[in-house]
């Protein structure tokens, strides 16, 4: 009952929320800038931006009003979304009132994301909770990789909030994305509670699932005022909030193993962007049409409703997959 009342209120204080945001965004012209490559959107351009900022107070609201006790894990993965959210804060802010469509530096992204992913990825490896122990996927077996687990820790919040960074692309794309994401998360959290059999790490699962499905009813109030035809987008200030937050449900919940698994449809986009950059320099031709993938797939004649519902199927698809295997694996 609590995770059902802390998601229901996390929806509607998005739902309600999103409206000043939106008026806000109109009132102080925080409006999105299309690139001019992406021809196709330019109808777009002047919807208001930064409505991420609607996710991550509700989240932050509930997440504290709900919390229950050993809450230490699932407060390190609010703050780090929050300060990821800070990042792309700034971005956007850069973007929108010195009318610089790039935002950050890309050097200077990498520093603000290096530095938090050091600071969070130290602070798992010296958690009893999480230490260098990670799950193998679906057998829960623990392997510990010591010292190596700091490298991989970081290696998974660039990944991740990058990953999330390009899935923001279409109108509900990364928010339907990471509700599925984030559901089949959860259900993965709640076998691992039950194969650790540990009160303490059980009490930290819980405050994480918590976590998770806060999120899903923010998202769900985002989604209402972001589906296609959106009338307000994330911005870098909700796609690198969502990145580090679920970058860090992975790290603390020792699953980061699971997430090419389960978030199979970030590793296609992002291996779409690599593999498009190493064609384009090696021998001057594109691979895909556009990249990130579902700008290939608009390219195609695809329309972005269809994408954004075949993202959401694939990842849940994925997720299914991935809590059946376990189940089968620790039961």
């Amino acid at each position: 009952m609590r995770e059902l009342l802390a998601m229901l209120t996390a929806f509607a204080l998005t739902a309600a929320l999103m409206p000043l945001v939106i008026f806000l965004g109109k009132k102080l012209k925080v409006r999105q800038t299309i690139l001019s490559y992406v021809d196709n959107h330019q109808s777009k351009s002047g919807t208001p931006t930064m409505g991420g900022l609607g996710i991550m107070v509700p989240l932050a609201v509930c997440c504290l009003a709900f919390a229950g006790k050993e809450n230490k894990l699932m407060l390190v993965t609010l703050l780090v979304t929050l300060g990821y959210g800070i990042v792309g804060f700034i971005d956007d802010f850069i973007k929108v009132f010195f009318h610089q469509n790039k935002g950050l530096s890309p050097l200077q992204k990498i520093i603000f994301q290096l530095l938090i992913a050091a600071i969070v990825s130290v602070f798992a490896f010296n958690n009893a909770q999480v230490g260098g122990v990670l799950y193998v996927p679906f057998t829960l077996r623990e392997i510990n990789l010591g010292w190596g687990a700091i490298p991989l820790f970081m290696a998974v919040f660039l990944a991740f909030t990058n990953a999330v960074n390009l899935t923001d692309g279409l109108d509900g794309l990364a928010g339907k994305t990471c509700a599925s994401y984030t559901f089949f998360f959860a259900a993965l959290l709640v076998i691992a509670a039950y194969a650790a059999g540990d009160g303490a790490i059980e009490g930290e699962y819980g405050n994480l699932i918590l976590y998770c499905v806060v999120l899903i009813g923010a998202l769900g109030g985002f989604l209402c005022y972001n589906c296609y035809p959106a009338k307000v987008f994330m911005g870098d200030t909700g796609a690198l909030a969502l990145g580090g937050g679920l970058g860090c449900l992975a790290v603390m919940s020792r699953l980061s193993f699971m997430i090419p698994l389960l978030g199979i449809v970030f590793v296609a986009t992002s291996l779409s962007v690599i593999l498009q950059v190493i064609s384009f320099k090696a021998t001057g031709k594109r691979i895909f049409l556009m990249a990130p993938l579902h700008h290939h797939f608009e390219r195609k004649g695809v329309h972005e409703n269809r994408i954004g519902t075949v993202y959401f199927a694939v990842t849940s698809a994925a997720g299914l997959l991935c809590v059946a295997l376990t189940l089968w694996c620790v039961l």
